[in-house]
């Protein structure tokens, strides 16, 4: 059973999302930090860069979006023509266009966006204009493969696009066709306001992070959802009842002395999992740091002794730090390059088992994860995408002594 634990004040949202009482997922979001990514814009090109494949346009942040070639291409590979035309041959300064935000602003640099729209819905990811239908890979029967995409065939009109997510999993016809019909009107919306509004202009948000929490992670069915403000947990009761008409949402409004995260035990359980150093089972560690470019985590042995054999001790000690590894990524939301400095091990075959241990942790990660493999020097090497600037940092402010790095 899931627990999707809810902690609002004025200022700020705090989700915590725990998986048979282990904390697994987390995320902030402070009202004047709203992610925009996801949300539609009416922007103007106001530069264009042959030699980079890209232009600038202006959508009304601080920083001009970046918008690359591929992403003016039509969205299907099959119909982008084969040799690929300048970025100068499809956008000229002071073009009006719709785009959509991919990546979040970060750093000096402006929000990468996108003409390859897409809506999530509960069921599916609607493309208006993407022309194919795909099946969520986390479905693995293939019966039930063939049975949504035929439903996505039928239901779709003209160059519409869909994705049908893991939670359409042997759902009706009739609830598939619903989400698609929500996400038609909102696309419907945002066409609607791009024709009568001036550049640059929001034309779409996404969902604020409790909604998208509710709509991405939760099974009304079987989870709980327990909120600390009376206000918050009638609008997620209200969110959850159109979402699922029919339905009585699992809504608890937590009326306790102390602290939800206190009660739930979920502050421990944040402490120690954004330590630098984290304990395994049994005694070993891992160690993880971050830079801009990648992460590096570092296995250790530590306390753990293991039985007689020291091939047996190393192969567990890995098996044990991939598990938490995979849980750790997915909460802190670690994204970019990843390398996974496990401990030495004689055997092929104990190598690839502990790969099969991070593949199949990274399964239950919502975001696309790819495990590379074991490099020259023994390493493992994966990439985890990264959309949004990281809301999972429970202590954000940056030492002004030491700059982070923890060294003064």
């Amino acid at each position: 059973m899931k627990q999707m634990i809810v902690h609002c004040d004025p200022e700020t949202i705090q989700m915590a999302l725990v998986e048979d009482g282990r904390l697994v997922e987390y995320a902030t979001e402070r009202g004047r930090e709203k992610s925009v990514v996801g949300s539609f814009y009416k922007g103007r090109v106001v530069n264009v860069l042959p030699g980079m494949q890209a232009a600038f346009v202006d959508i009304g942040l601080k920083k001009n979006a970046f918008l690359y070639v591929d992403d003016v291409l039509h969205p299907h590979l099959e119909k982008q023509p084969k040799i690929k035309p300048s970025i100068t041959d499809l956008l000229k300064v002071g073009q009006e266009l719709v785009v959509q935000v991919m990546k979040e602003p970060r750093g000096g640099k402006g929000a990468r966006v996108t003409t390859h729209f897409s809506l999530p819905g509960r069921c599916m990811v609607f493309m208006p204009k993407s022309d194919y239908v795909a099946v969520s890979k986390k479905i693995q029967r293939e019966a039930e493969r063939m049975r949504l995409k035929m439903i996505g065939e039928r239901i779709r009109n003209g160059e519409e696009g869909i994705i049908m997510r893991t939670v359409s999993e042997d759902e009706s016809v009739e609830f598939v066709a619903g989400d698609l019909e929500l996400l038609r009107l909102e696309w419907e919306g945002i066409i609607e306001r791009a024709k009568v509004s001036e550049s640059p202009a929001i034309l779409h948000r996404d969902l604020g992070i409790l909604q998208r929490f509710i709509r991405d992670a939760f099974d009304p069915m079987n989870d709980e959802l327990i909120i600390d403000r009376e206000q918050d947990a009638r609008e997620a009761e209200r969110y959850l009842t159109n979402m699922m008409p029919g339905i009585k949402p699992k809504v608890q409004l937590y009326e306790g002395n102390y602290h939800v995260f206190q009660a739930y035990g979920i502050e421990e359980q944040l402490r120690v999992s954004f330590s630098r150093q984290i304990s395994l089972p049994g005694g070993g560690t891992i160690v993880i740091d971050q830079t801009e470019a990648l992460t590096v985590i570092d296995v250790n042995t530590a306390k753990y002794t293991g039985g007689d054999n020291f091939e047996d001790t190393v192969t567990q000690t890995n098996l044990h730090a991939a598990r938490e590894i995979a849980r750790i990524l997915r909460l802190r939301d670690i994204g970019g390059m990843i390398i996974i400095d496990f401990i030495d091990m004689e055997e092929d075959e104990h190598r690839q088992e502990v790969i099969a241990v991070m593949e199949a942790g990274i399964r239950k990660d919502r975001t696309k994860s790819f495990v590379v493999g074991w490099t020259k020097l023994g390493l493992l090497e994966m990439t985890r995408k990264k959309a949004r600037e990281s809301s999972a940092a429970p202590y954000p402010k940056t030492c002004t002594v030491c700059g982070g790095t923890g060294i003064v």
